[in-house]
Protein backbone atom coordinates (compact mmCIF):
# COMPACT_ATOMS: atom_id res chain seq x y z
CA UNK A 1 0.00 0.00 0.00
CA UNK A 2 1.42 3.34 -0.66
CA UNK A 3 0.82 6.64 0.62
CA UNK A 4 -1.85 7.66 -2.00
CA UNK A 5 -4.20 4.58 -0.82
CA UNK A 6 -4.06 5.36 2.53
CA UNK A 7 -7.35 7.22 3.61
CA UNK A 8 -8.10 9.09 6.90
CA UNK A 9 -11.50 9.24 8.61
CA UNK A 10 -12.90 10.21 11.48
CA UNK A 11 -15.34 8.04 13.80
CA UNK A 12 -18.16 10.54 12.99
CA UNK A 13 -17.48 10.30 9.06
CA UNK A 14 -16.87 6.63 9.35
CA UNK A 15 -20.61 6.38 11.21
CA UNK A 16 -22.07 8.12 8.83
CA UNK A 17 -20.88 5.90 5.66
CA UNK A 18 -21.79 2.86 7.95
CA UNK A 19 -25.68 5.17 8.33
CA UNK A 20 -25.43 5.63 4.45
CA UNK A 21 -24.98 1.84 3.14
CA UNK A 22 -21.09 2.62 1.62
CA UNK A 23 -19.77 -0.29 3.50
CA UNK A 24 -20.24 -3.70 1.39
CA UNK A 25 -20.12 -6.98 2.83
CA UNK A 26 -21.17 -10.10 0.69
CA UNK A 27 -21.92 -13.02 2.69
CA UNK A 28 -21.99 -14.74 -0.81
CA UNK A 29 -18.59 -14.50 -1.41
CA UNK A 30 -16.57 -17.47 -2.23
CA UNK A 31 -14.11 -19.02 0.58
CA UNK A 32 -10.21 -19.34 -0.42
CA UNK A 33 -9.00 -22.46 -1.71
CA UNK A 34 -8.40 -25.20 0.95
CA UNK A 35 -5.06 -25.90 2.36
CA UNK A 36 -3.05 -28.62 1.43
CA UNK A 37 -2.36 -31.17 4.37
CA UNK A 38 1.07 -30.69 4.33
CA UNK A 39 0.57 -27.35 5.25
CA UNK A 40 -1.12 -28.56 8.72
CA UNK A 41 1.43 -30.84 8.95
CA UNK A 42 4.44 -28.57 9.38
CA UNK A 43 1.32 -25.57 11.39
CA UNK A 44 2.23 -24.70 14.87
CA UNK A 45 0.09 -23.26 17.36
CA UNK A 46 1.24 -19.21 18.63
CA UNK A 47 -0.02 -18.67 21.98
CA UNK A 48 -0.58 -14.72 21.86
CA UNK A 49 1.36 -13.00 24.60
CA UNK A 50 -0.11 -9.97 24.55
CA UNK A 51 1.87 -6.51 25.22
CA UNK A 52 3.22 -5.00 28.87
CA UNK A 53 3.19 -1.20 29.23
CA UNK A 54 6.20 0.09 30.79
CA UNK A 55 7.83 3.39 31.94
CA UNK A 56 10.94 3.24 30.29
CA UNK A 57 13.85 6.50 30.37
CA UNK A 58 16.45 6.50 27.16
CA UNK A 59 18.99 8.91 26.09
CA UNK A 60 17.69 11.85 24.35
CA UNK A 61 19.69 11.45 21.56
CA UNK A 62 18.30 7.41 21.47
CA UNK A 63 14.57 8.41 21.34
CA UNK A 64 15.14 11.42 18.67
CA UNK A 65 17.05 9.01 16.42
CA UNK A 66 14.29 6.69 16.28
CA UNK A 67 11.43 10.10 16.41
CA UNK A 68 13.07 11.96 13.66
CA UNK A 69 12.50 8.71 11.27
CA UNK A 70 8.64 9.67 11.66
CA UNK A 71 5.63 7.58 12.48
CA UNK A 72 6.35 4.49 13.87
CA UNK A 73 9.33 5.18 16.35
CA UNK A 74 7.99 3.25 18.84
CA UNK A 75 7.40 0.34 16.67
CA UNK A 76 10.87 0.38 15.22
CA UNK A 77 12.44 0.72 18.63
CA UNK A 78 10.66 -2.73 19.91
CA UNK A 79 11.76 -4.31 16.54
CA UNK A 80 15.31 -3.12 17.39
CA UNK A 81 15.03 -5.18 20.90
CA UNK A 82 13.04 -8.17 19.47
CA UNK A 83 16.40 -8.34 16.95
CA UNK A 84 18.73 -8.37 20.44
CA UNK A 85 16.37 -10.66 22.15
CA UNK A 86 16.66 -13.20 18.86
CA UNK A 87 20.05 -12.52 18.92
CA UNK A 88 20.76 -13.80 22.31
CA UNK A 89 18.31 -16.76 22.14
CA UNK A 90 19.17 -20.62 21.15
CA UNK A 91 17.39 -22.29 17.79
CA UNK A 92 15.21 -23.39 20.48
CA UNK A 93 13.80 -20.01 21.91
CA UNK A 94 16.04 -20.85 25.34
CA UNK A 95 18.02 -17.85 26.23
CA UNK A 96 21.54 -18.32 25.81
CA UNK A 97 23.82 -19.21 28.55
CA UNK A 98 23.75 -15.72 30.48
CA UNK A 99 27.18 -14.24 31.86
CA UNK A 100 26.96 -13.87 35.17
CA UNK A 101 25.77 -10.47 36.41
CA UNK A 102 28.08 -8.33 38.50
CA UNK A 103 26.79 -7.91 42.22
CA UNK A 104 24.59 -4.31 42.79
CA UNK A 105 25.09 -2.81 45.85
CA UNK A 106 21.70 -1.89 47.48
CA UNK A 107 20.64 1.65 48.42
Amino acid sequence: MTEENIKRYTLAELREMKDRGDFYHNPDAPEGPDLPDSFWENAVAVDPQGKTSVHLKLDADVFFFFKRQGKGHITRMQDVLRAYMKAHQNPDGSLLTPKEKPNRKAG
